[in-house]
């Protein structure tokens, strides 16, 4: 019975949001759909930013090719991307970061899943546009301060959220509201969050392996002055 009702609420909500997008569209107006063009559009390239950071960590400390990185990592991002799921992809990437990038096991044991239990810099990310951008549509006025807390608090509930799909949407309604924002808002942006969600994931995974390939060289260049200094003659 559980079941049967799941499975109709699953068929009904996309008839629900777009209700609830109409609503908003008609009290809003259509510069709020437009708006919403905006905030995807900086989304991915705040993704995109965050994704070069990573590679040029790779390249400066972990002493790999950027090209090669990805290529060696493709099969964790592309189940991420569809999977939306931090948690799903941790037994590939854990494969990937020993076979592929010759990371310790001790290292990929403790990083990966360490990574996909707070390592939410995408969502992170996400959630702080997206809250910036629904106080903007809905005319709600923030000062400095505010916007700072705003920031801390959408970025501190980020790294706590579960690694499963559209949790983050469920947290940034429930600080939003601490904002005046009524959780009925979310629906602007719930049409697309899938969509970024699978963007967001696949960089929360790139992140954890890039986390594996720095740690992995910063550990074997200690070991290597560690073993110089003790060989060294007094």
């Amino acid at each position: 019975m559980i079941f049967h009702a799941l499975a109709l609420a699953m068929h009904l909500a996309p008839f629900a949001v777009f209700g609830l997008l109409c609503d908003i569209t008609i009290r809003i107006g259509i510069d709020a759909l437009i708006g919403v063009s905006a905030y995807v559009g900086t989304v991915i390239v705040g993704l995109v930013i965050l994704l070069l950071v990573y590679l040029s960590l790779v390249c400066l400390i972990g002493r790999i090719n950027p090209w090669s990185f990805i290529k060696s990592i493709k099969g964790a991002q592309l189940l991420a991307f569809s999977t939306s799921s931090s948690a799903a992809v941790m037994p590939l990437s854990m494969q990937i970061a020993e076979q592929k990038l010759q990371v310790q096991k001790p290292i990929v044991q403790f990083i990966v899943p360490l990574g996909a239990t707070i390592n939410m810099d995408g969502t992170a990310l996400y959630q702080v546009i997206a809250a910036l951008f629904l106080t903007q549509v809905f005319g709600v006025t923030l000062t400095d301060s505010q916007i700072v807390m705003l920031m801390l608090t959408t970025v501190g509930a980020s790294i706590g959220s579960p690694s499963t799909p559209g949790v983050g949407i469920v947290i940034l309604a429930s600080v939003l509201a601490s904002f005046g924002i009524l959780p009925s808002g979310i629906a602007l942006i719930l049409g697309v969050d899938r969509i970024l969600d699978m963007c967001r994931t696949t960089l929360n995974v790139t992140g954890d392996l890039t986390a594996c390939v720095v740690m992995s060289r910063w550990l074997n260049k200690h070991i290597e002055i560690s073993n110089s200094s003790a060989n060294s003659p007094v």
